[in-house]
C-alpha cells in the first residue's frame, strides 16, 4: 500500500469540533479521544523494529562519529526525505507554525534524550540501555492523567507495575556505585517520556506531516550547532555512510510509526507496548555482540509482555464498549 498519504494522517476525531464553538480544541470540549488500540499496537511494532535497527547502526558508527554528529546526519537525511515527500504530494499547507514553542520544547527534550541514549550505547550493554529506557512508558502512564487528561485505570497501573518489575529483573541495576552510562540511560528515559507526552498533545491539533517536518528541521539545527561548535564535524566515511543512512531512515520510520500510534490511541495505551523492545534488545546484544543472555531475561520479558497484554485487552474492551454506546445513541 502507498504510505505517502499517511504523512497527512490526522486523528479522524481531531477534525470534528463541537457545533456550538468550532474554535474550542477537542481536549477542552470534552470529546473523547480516538481509541483503536490494536491498530496502535501494529504501528508500535513498526516503531520498535526501527528503533532496534537504529540502535545497532548507532553502535557501529560510534567509533567514527560522536553523538552530536550522528544526530546531525540523522536529522539531515530525515529532513530531506520529509520535505521531498511533503512537496511531492502537495501537502505543504499541512505544516503549521502556530505551535512552534511546543514543537521546540518537544524537540529539545528529544534531542537531549537521544544524545544521552546514543552515548549510553557506547558505555553499557545494549539490553541494559533499553531496560533503563523502559522506565519511560511507566512515566507516561503516570503523567498522562495530569498532562493529557487520560484516565488512570486499574489495567494501566497493573501494566506499569508488571513492566517496572520486569525491567528491574532484567536490568538488575547496582545502586551501590555510580555508573555514568546508567545515569545517561535513565535521564534519556525521562526525556523520552516528556517527548511522548508533548507528541500526544501535538497530535490533537496537527498532522503527522507538520510534526515530522519540525522534528527533523529543528533537530538538524540543534545537531549542527552542537556538532560544529568546535569547528570540526566529521564527514561520513565509506564505512560509516551506510550506517548513517540507516540511522536516518530508521529514525524517521520510528517516529512516523510512533506518532501515528499516538494519534490512534491514548498515550498510556500505546507507549507501554514499547516494553517488548527490551527482551528483543537483549537477544540482539547476545546474537551480535556476545552479551550474556540469562534466565532473568525470560522471567522479566514474561512480566513485561503480561503487562502489555492486560493493558491492550482492557483498552480494546473499553473501545468496543464505547463504540456500542455511540451506536445505540445515534441509532
Amino acid at each position: 500500500a502507498n504510505t505517502l498519504p499517511l504523512l497527512g494522517l490526522r486523528n479522524r476525531q481531531a477534525q470534528i469540533q463541537p457545533l456550538d464553538n468550532p474554535k474550542i480544541p477537542r481536549h477542552q470540549s470534552g470529546m473523547s479521544e480516538s481509541n483503536r488500540p490494536l491498530a496502535a499496537a501494529l504501528w508500535m511494532i513498526g516503531s520498535i523494529t526501527a528503533f532496534l535497527a537504529m540502535a545497532v547502526a548507532g553502535r557501529e558508527v560510534s567509533s567514527v562519529h560522536d553523538t552530536f554528529e550522528i544526530m546531525t546526519w540523522r536529522s539531515l537525511i530525515g529532513f530531506l526525505i520529509v520535505t521531498t515527500v511533503i512537496l511531492a504530494t502537495g501537502r505543504g499547507h499541512l505544516v503549521k507554525t502556530d505551535r512552534l514553542p511546543r514543537h521546540l520544547l518537544r524537540n529539545t527534550m528529544h534531542f537531549t534524550g537521544q544524545n544521552l541514549w546514543f552515548w549510553a550505547l557506547t558505555m553499557v550493554p545494549l539490553g541494559q540501555v533499553f531496560a533503563l529506557e523502559f522506565t519511560a512508558p511507566i512515566w507516561v502512564i503516570l503523567l498522562a492523567p495530569i498532562f493529557l487528561g487520560e484516565k488512570l485505570t486499574r489495567a494501566k497501573l497493573v501494566a506499569a507495575a508488571l513492566g517496572f518489575t520486569g525491567t528491574l529483573i532484567v536490568a538488575r541495576p547496582d545502586f551501590s556505585s555510580f555508573d555514568p552510562g546508567i545515569a545517561a540511560a535513565a535521564l534519556a528515559a525521562l526525556c523520552f517520556a516528556a517527548t511522548n507526552i508533548a507528541t500526544k498533545q501535538l497530535t490533537r491539533h496537527e498532522t503527522i506531516a507538520s510534526i515530522m517536518f519540525w522534528l527533523t528541521g529543528m533537530q538538524l539545527i540543534m545537531g549542527l550547532t552542537m556538532a560544529g561548535y568546535d569547528g570540526d564535524i566529521a564527514l561520513p566515511t565509506a564505512t560509516s555512510l551506510p550506517w548513517l543512512v540507516a540511522i536516518g531512515l530508521c529514525g524517521l520510520t520510528a517516529h512516523f510509526c510512533l506518532t501515528t500510534a499516538l494519534s490512534l490511541a491514548p498515550a498510556s495505551v500505546a507507549i507501554p507496548i514499547d516494553f517488548v523492545r527490551l527482551p528483543v534488545a537483549f537477544a540482539l546484544g547476545w546474537f551480535l555482540y556476545g552479551e550474556p543472555l540469562e534466565v532473568a531475561l525470560v522471567i522479566g520479558a514474561a512480566l513485561i509482555l503480561a503487562g502489555i497484554t492486560v493493558n491492550l485487552r482492557a483498552s480494546n474492551k473499553a473501545a468496543k464498549l464505547a463504540a456500542k454506546t455511540v451506536a445505540r445513541t445515534t441509532g
